[in-house]
């Protein structure tokens, strides 16, 4: 864990300048990225439901606001390179998940031969698609 994280999002409520919210935020994240941990943790840590980002940025906007930015990006960029490590620690804070995805044949096709050419599994290209962030515009609403 963190050892200088702040526990609560009013950790960081006495930042007025959101670019220096931003750059707070970004070296907290690279502060525990220099430690090497696995991806799982640092994501869980940073980006996680109860990361550091979401605590600071509990509103669906202010989310999507942040992950807009430099900082958002750069914390990306950390996440990938340790994904490219390749080490993930299985323990009971973070179980595994199963989740079952009805698609289209074409798009299963296309997403094989993505992983193919990228000489990667679908499991880790679907892990990195879901990573990224998307634009609310480009999901469909449940009617």
């Amino acid at each position: 864990m963190l050892e200088a994280q702040p526990q609560t999002a009013s950790a960081y409520a006495t930042i007025q300048n959101p670019i220096e919210k931003r750059q707070a935020i970004r070296s907290q994240a690279n502060q525990r990225f220099t430690q090497e941990p696995d991806w799982v943790t640092f994501y869980r840590e940073i980006l996680g439901i109860n990361g550091i980002i979401r605590r600071n940025y509990p509103d669906a906007q202010a989310l999507a606001d942040f992950e807009k930015t430099d900082e958002y990006g750069e914390i990306q960029q950390m996440l990938a390179k340790l994904r490219e490590k390749g080490r993930t620690q299985v323990s009971d804070q973070e179980p595994t998940r199963v989740i079952t995805v009805r698609m289209p044949k074409s798009l299963h096709e296309s997403l094989r031969v993505e992983a193919h050419e990228r000489h990667t599994s679908m499991n880790k290209l679907c892990i990195s698609k879901l990573l990224q962030m998307i634009d609310n515009q480009l999901v469909p609403h449940e009617v």
